[in-house]
């Protein structure tokens, strides 16, 4: 009983204690609590005028940065906590091969066999990796493998909406080629920097640089400095010297951007990032300056090596299929050459078949051996549908000999088989004789002078040439037609008849109806009054692409080779172009006869040989440097260029006594030929 008595009592005693601790904090809280409660903000702020009365203070904006910048941290803390260097490579350390399918499914070709051999740091040269390093990443050796500036662009470009951008180390580098994707999103830079900060604690400077030389992309096919040093130069990694090595750092900016097989800007642009390279390495002390100065020649790498397994025909047909990837889908170089990719193709095997045959059998009418005339005889062909598919050409004897493709060449002056493009823009458009007043209509039966050398008028009165003399133009064999409707002077290839046509439509018009039905404006040239006779110089393919459209009735679609793209079964979009009607169906109607009527009693009566529905029309420079034969059947068009090119200066030689013909003997029998036998055998 005493003892409930005391702990009764001591119950009490601290319950009193505790009231009287609570009494004490509800006066303070009672004298203090006007000063201490938490006020919002007054909106607009009193005491402030105009547009500052709606501008927080700067203690709020403090408070909101802080804690924007708090959470920031706590979030990147957490990302950084949970990234882990991943145990597997890219893939492109398994990668596969390209496939290319005929336009049947069966296979055609495969291509992209991964091209990298690691090769040890301590076999590159010193002065070859401090070339890389001073074109990337100078300060490799001393950061801690990420780039501040690099944190804070992406920073920027996330908050402005944008995509991240470079500026990242050579560790970062490394990381995204071999464990990361090329999506240059925040997301994925963010997971760049935490990998290379841990990757930097945990691997030396020296194996970092090590695999970053042997992943990193250098062009052509190659991944790794071994593989790049055979491509380029021919030789080991450990052979190359500073100048060479500072060619391939250039590389790692964008293979495709510098690489001087790619053309005269590629070119330039290597030239002067590789004296950037030379220039960098003497500003940071690796290299002298006396060394400098020995460098002042580019090295010039040799020509890309042809990929084996594409002899033949296939290569031209791989690099069309290619180019056309390139230019119709969002898929980079390096990307392509990781592999994994389908290309269903639109070229047709049999077509090829016929086609390659019908030009090794013209070829074997030439003597090279023995007829200088013979030699460098250059032979491209094509075969485009009215819907635009490329289905068969021919590039030349064979890729890994002649890598260059004739069938896409543009160096072959079309010659007067360009003659229907003048034609249809005189149907559509009409003439102008005399200046300001209105175009006259011209129709098939309109009849113009034929004569040989006749004057060559504009509508203000003669054409006077260059040479300060009033031009004239001439007909091959200076023969005079007297007056000729147009449809007759087209089939029979009346020259002074086309240019006088020419002048009268005005020579713009003329290239806009070329360009319209097919032909790329580049290959046009000046226009002059010769351009009504062929001086533009359009490849086979673009060639038989315009004369389709005088097929399909007038409406066009440009060429294109890949039907479909499909990558490990799924499918990647891939740009096809859209048929449009470019000339009324009357005007590509008329042209349709006049080529018609050239087949039948004009200029190519030897294409008779492939059918009563031929079309087509001849083509001879005026200089005698190149001949053409440019015709359809049904939906089917094709077209064959010859030219004789001297393989240094890569200049047009004449045709003059090819094929064992006369000397004075104008153009070749050659290009009808072969497509009168294709044309016959499809």
């Amino acid at each position: 009983m005493i003892e409930r008595r005391k702990g009764a009592h001591a119950r009490t005693a601290t319950t009193a204690a505790a009231g009287g601790r609570w009494s004490v904090l509800r006066r303070w809280w009672a004298a203090n609590r006007r000063r201490l409660r938490l006020r919002r903000p007054a909106y607009p702020l009193p005491g402030r005028t105009g547009f500052r009365r709606w501008v927080p203070s700067w203690r709020q904006s403090l408070g909101l940065a802080g804690s924007c910048f708090g959470a920031l941290a706590v979030l990147l803390t957490i990302m950084f906590a949970r990234t882990e260097i991943p145990a597997d490579l890219n893939a492109f350390a398994t990668q596969q091969d390209n496939v290319y399918y005929w336009a049947d499914g069966t296979e055609m070709a495969r291509t992209g066999d991964i091209n990298r051999q690691d090769m040890p740091l301590a076999s590159v040269p010193e002065k070859v990796r401090w070339a890389a390093l001073a074109a990337e990443n100078e300060t490799f050796y001393e950061d801690s493998g990420i780039s501040p500036s690099g944190i804070v662009r992406a920073a920027t470009r996330m908050i402005t909406g944008g995509d991240t951008q470079g500026g990242s180390t050579i560790t970062q580098q490394y990381v995204k080629n071999a464990y990361l994707n090329q999506d240059q999103t925040f997301t994925r830079k963010l997971s760049e920097m935490f990998i290379a900060i841990k990757l930097d604690n945990k691997m030396t400077k020296d194996e970092i640089l090590e695999r970053y030389l042997n992943t990193s992309w250098f062009g052509r096919g190659t991944y790794g400095i071994q593989r790049a040093a055979h491509a380029y130069y021919g030789k080991d990694a450990a052979q190359l010297n500073v100048s060479e090595g500072a060619f391939l750092a250039s590389l790692l900016k964008g293979a495709a951007l510098y690489d001087p097989a790619l053309g005269a800007e590629p070119r330039k642009r290597a030239v002067e990032r590789w004296n950037w390279v030379l220039d960098r390495m003497v500003a940071i002390g690796k290299l002298s300056p006396e060394e400098r100065g020995r460098y002042t020649r580019f090295p010039e790498p040799q020509a890309p090596p042809k990929p084996a397994g594409l002899t033949g025909q296939n290569g031209y047909l791989v690099e069309t299929a290619r180019a056309y990837v390139g230019a119709h889908t969002d898929i980079s170089e390096k990307d392509f050459a990781l592999g994994g990719y389908q290309i269903h193709t639109t070229f047709e095997k049999p077509r090829m078949t016929a086609l390659s045959k019908a030009v090794e059998s013209a070829r074997a009418k030439l003597d090279p051996g023995s007829r200088a005339a013979d030699r460098h005889v250059r032979i491209g062909a094509a075969s485009v549908t009215t819907d635009g598919r490329i289905v068969a050409l021919y590039g030349g004897p064979d890729y890994l000999k002649q890598g260059f493709n004739d069938a896409n060449s543009s160096v072959v002056p079309a010659g007067s088989a360009f003659t229907p493009f003048v034609y249809a823009a005189a149907l559509r458009d009409g003439v102008e004789r005399e200046r300001g007043k209105p175009r006259t209509p011209v129709t098939p039966a309109t009849v113009y002078d034929g004569d040989n050398k006749i004057t060559l008028r504009t509508p203000e009165g003669p054409y006077w040439d260059r040479a300060g003399r009033i031009a004239k133009a001439e007909n091959d064999g200076g023969r005079s037609w007297g007056k000729i409707p147009l449809k007759s002077a087209v089939a029979q290839s009346v020259n002074t008849t086309v240019m006088q046509l020419g002048m009268d439509v005005g020579l713009e018009r003329v290239g806009t109806v070329g360009v319209q039905t097919g032909l790329l404006e580049s290959s046009l040239g000046e226009k002059l009054p010769s351009f009504a006779l062929g001086t533009a110089t359009p490849s086979a393919i673009r060639m038989a692409d315009a004369y389709a459209t005088f097929a399909g009735r007038g409406k066009h679609s440009d060429p294109y080779s890949v039907g479909k793209l499909m990558r490990n079964g799924s499918e990647v979009p891939v740009g096809k172009p859209t048929a449009r009607q470019v000339l009324p169906q009357g005007v590509a109607g008329a042209v349709d006869d006049a080529l018609r009527e050239a087949v039948r009693r004009g200029t190519a009566t030897a294409a008779k040989g492939a059918g009563p529905d031929a079309a087509g029309k001849t083509g001879t420079e005026q200089d005698n440097k190149s001949a053409w034969f440019v015709g359809y059947r049904g939906t089917l068009s094709t077209a064959v260029s010859l030219a004789r090119i001297d393989p240094k200066s890569q200049e047009l030689m004449p045709l003059d006594g090819i094929g064992g013909r006369p000397k004075k003997a104008i153009g070749s029998p050659l290009p009808i030929d072969i497509w009168t036998r294709y044309m016959a055998a499809r």
